[in-house]
């Protein structure tokens, strides 16, 4: 069975037809349960985001802030495994028809196998993996696989990033480019910074892949702000916390959901 690319493709060039940028939402499986993942995927969607990113918790997040971390511990602490990731997807997909790709470091994959894990992704529908620590020169063994199964590499790259790394990355990648947004972790921040627009300009020259930019944003202000650069608006930890914050569950699902109208309502004021 062949991966979701070209669902993603055609989401983002509908989004970019319609004169804006895609929001699209982070939430890690298993939390606060596997169940309570699906269901949030689920409020996201029905809130109105475009694509999401199902986090595939890991023990060592690099990249991630403590808002994440702590979902993340929640998670494994709940015995999440990957076949919890799979049917996260699976069964998020089915429901809403959005490409659903997984946010994942590398250990993971490589202990699961490159094959079984590109297979079984496709096979619940994936759209695509974001793979943020796998350098572009170690990743030949993933794209064969990934564009065997039809599913995008999204790399990631940073305002360090020199131009001629910047063409390397995008020149291996597909579905889009992942732009963090300033140096560091993920969280939420009072100013997404100007070095994401410089960033998205020098990345653009590079690729003709859509350049969505992640990492501070949090709310409907700061996502109409990046919209108006960049061709997707990335959001996590605001969910995420959303989720811890609320009292119980009900209450986190909807506060996810309301977040995501306000977020989609910014992407449409650039």
């Amino acid at each position: 069975m062949s991966g979701n690319i070209e669902l993603l493709n055609t989401t983002l060039a509908a989004t970019r037809a319609a004169d804006r940028a895609a929001l699209i939402a982070y939430l890690p499986a298993g939390f606060p349960t596997v169940d309570g993942s699906i269901e949030a995927v689920k409020a996201v969607i029905a809130g109105g985001a475009d694509i999401v990113e199902i986090g595939l918790p890991h023990s060592d997040p690099v990249l991630d802030g403590p808002v994440i971390q702590t979902a993340d511990d929640i998670a494994l602490r709940g015995g999440v495994r990957i076949a919890d990731v799979m049917r996260t997807v699976r069964e998020a997909h089915e429901a809403t028809g959005v490409p659903i790709l997984v946010m994942t470091y590398w250990n993971p994959i490589d202990r699961y196998g490159v094959e079984r894990f590109t297979a079984e992704l496709a096979e619940a529908g994936g759209a695509g993996c974001i793979l943020p620590d796998l350098p572009v020169q170690e990743s030949a063994l993933w794209r064969e696989h990934a564009g065997k199964h039809g599913l995008a590499t999204v790399f990631v790259v940073a305002p360090s990033s020199q131009d001629a790394r910047l063409a390397t990355i995008t020149a291996a990648g597909s579905g889009f480019v992942y732009a963090a947004s300033l140096m560091g972790v993920t969280g939420t921040r009072a100013s997404v910074g100007a070095q994401a627009q410089d960033l998205v300009g020098r990345t653009r020259a590079t690729t003709d892949l859509p350049v969505c930019v992640g990492l501070g944003v949090s709310n409907a202000a700061q996502a109409a702000e990046v919209a108006g650069f960049a061709d997707g608006v990335i959001v996590g930890s605001a969910f995420v916390k959303a989720m811890l914050d609320a009292p119980d569950e009900a209450a986190g699902l909807a506060a996810v959901r309301s977040l995501a109208g306000e977020l989609a309502e910014g992407v449409r004021k650039r």
